[in-house]
């Protein structure tokens, strides 16, 4: 007599998801046909902390300027980090010239297509390994993101919210890809309905294509974490980081100490802070006169 295997349950049907995503997708460039690995890898750098309307403009004009690993390359570190502009926290800019360098020169110009190799390149982690050998390459592993995570916690374990990452989330993923080729669309179709209608502060439930939710069986019980609080920018060290980066996006010569001190004058220590921590960060270089560069601009000190 067989065995009887004990089936996978999954709570999001794949055929109710994939039919809602073939008609409410969002007309991204990067899903397009035709994007190459290394563009869909340029996309993620993008995305992580910055919304899709900042994103589309800059990554359309970046892929027509640096095609390939060796085009960002080749750029210079600093034409990197001054075509960021503000997408914010460049050490991503930084991180993306690091990794295309070593792609260029490592793997012949060509992403690698493994998890374990992506995940041994500048700037690259979990998720962003995932995501390329999904998106770039059709593989079927889970991905995993903040809205993914929400989608999950609600239409399989009916809690409204996700809490703090754990490695079980990777694993409720997995379980919950189909077993064929439709994995890969599938991983974007989950990220999809939680950016779009799944999300944080006003799920549009009434909208939503999954007839089981475990969340919505048991009267969408409240959240009892304290709200998250919005993350302010004007006045931190960020907003001055942005402003010292600024003048020396601006330059195509190293400049002054005075023209960085007039980028900031309420809080000179501020000021201070935010430049060592460029310094430290290796976005900006002190040349041996005593002025400063974007990197790979100046001529650092011994």
């Amino acid at each position: 007599m067989a065995d009887i295997l004990p089936q996978r349950v999954s709570m999001i049907d794949p055929e109710e998801l994939l039919e809602w995503y073939s008609v409410a997708q969002r007309d991204l460039p990067w899903r397009r046909p035709g994007v190459s690995a290394w563009q869909i890898l340029v996309s993620e750098f993008m995305l992580q902390q910055t919304p899709v309307a900042r994103v589309d403009p800059i990554w359309r004009d970046w892929v027509a300027r640096w095609p390939t690993p060796s085009a960002t390359a080749d750029a210079g570190a600093a034409a990197v980090v001054r075509a960021w502009g503000k997408l914010g926290y460049p050490r991503r800019a930084k991180r993306l010239h690091e990794c295309a360098e070593v792609i260029a020169t490592r793997y012949d110009d060509v992403v690698p297509d493994d998890v374990e190799t992506l995940l041994t390149l500048p700037g690259i982690g979990t998720y962003t390994a995932r995501a390329v050998a999904c998106f770039a390459y059709g593989q079927r592993v889970p991905v995993v993101d903040t809205n993914v995570r929400r989608v999950v916690a609600r239409t399989v374990h009916g809690l409204p919210d996700a809490g703090s990452p754990s490695r079980r989330d990777l694993e409720d993923v997995c379980a919950l890809l189909p077993d064929d080729e439709r994995a890969p669309v599938f991983s974007v179709a989950v990220m999809e309905l939680g950016a779009t209608v799944c999300t944080a502060r006003a799920p549009r439930c009434g909208v939503c294509p999954l007839s089981h939710c475990a969340w919505r069986a048991r009267g969408f019980p409240a959240g009892t974490a304290a709200p998250r609080r919005t993350q302010k920018y004007a006045g931190t060290d960020r907003q001055v980081r942005g402003r010292l980066l600024d003048v020396l996006r601006a330059s195509s010569s190293p400049v002054s100490r005075a023209d960085l001190d007039v980028a900031w004058t309420t809080d000179p220590a501020q000021r201070d802070r935010a430049l060592d921590s460029l310094l430290v960060d290796g976005l900006v270089e002190q040349t041996a006169d005593g002025r400063f560069a974007l990197c790979g601009e100046g001529d650092p000190l011994p």
